[in-house]
């Protein structure tokens, strides 16, 4: 089964450098991964460089400065350098006449949008108007539609995310299971966590179907809770009853086709 890791992050000034990131993807089977940028920093750079360094191995998922009127043209120039897709919060408006301008660029472009947020911000209506205006734009939720920290998000009936699935051209990310269970004091093998599981993956599988997710192993903070080989083991052992068409598709498959790799 080829598997994509559709969550890295990399950088020679935080977190870690690109071959920190190889090192686990080849220990671990793992053939292709999305960079993807951290928040704050429009300086993208380093992942170009990362991407020609390693070609047919990553794809690069752009930030830029959003409240720049030039934007949108910013974005043009990174998606002729190669650029996959951009990141965005739901809540990210252009400024000037037209709001979604910057949305606009990137279903223009065909790179698809990576969006972190907070449940109350997938939940506004204002975001499922944006989603809904921009029928050909791929947009990515990443870690289960929530950003609060490790093991305090919601139960799975009230992740509002979940419900942007009734929209065709919205996917979902998967993470580790270390974001969203609380561990075992001290950890036991082979499982760490507490059960029950929140059921959050199950419900994630539920509302999207194997087609619209994919498996992130958020590199390197993974690092600090059950570390990259297990992110990607524990939630391939909670979907082992699926075909193996459709395991193909959540751990790699999906991702390959909405942040294309590039030789």
């Amino acid at each position: 089964m080829l598997i994509v890791d559709s969550h890295c992050h990399v950088s020679p000034i935080w977190y870690e450098p690109i071959e920190s990131l190889l090192h686990q993807m080849d220990a671990n089977d793992v053939a292709h991964a999305v960079l993807v940028q951290m928040q704050g920093q429009t300086d993208n750079s380093y992942q170009f460089d990362c991407v020609r360094k390693y070609p047919g191995r990553f794809a690069n998922v752009v930030i830029v400065d959003t409240e720049n009127s030039g934007a949108p043209d910013q974005l043009e120039r990174l998606a002729g350098e190669g650029a996959a897709g951009v990141r965005f919060r739901p809540t990210v408006r252009s400024p000037g006449d037209d709001p979604l301008a910057i949305w606009r660029t990137a279903e223009r472009l065909g790179l698809s949008v990576s969006c972190i947020g907070s449940d109350d911000e997938f939940a506004s209506p204002e975001f499922a108007e944006l989603v809904a205006a921009l029928p050909d734009l791929r947009v990515v939720i990443e870690h289960l539609g929530s950003d609060v920290p490790v093991g305090a998000g919601p139960p799975a009936r009230t992740r509002a995310a979940f419900g942007l699935a009734r929209f065709p051209n919205v996917y979902m990310k998967i993470p580790g299971l270390g974001e969203i269970c609380p561990r075992v004091m001290p950890p036991i093998s082979p499982f760490p966590f507490e059960r029950p599981l929140p059921g959050l993956l199950k419900a994630a599988l539920a509302a999207f179907g194997p087609n619209r997710l994919m498996w992130g192993g958020d590199f390197p903070p993974v690092s600090f809770r059950e570390g990259y080989r297990n992110a990607l083991l524990l939630p391939m052992q909670e979907f082992e009853d699926l075909a193996s068409e459709d395991r193909a598709l959540i751990f790699g498959g999906v991702a390959l086709s909405v942040f294309p790799i590039r030789s």
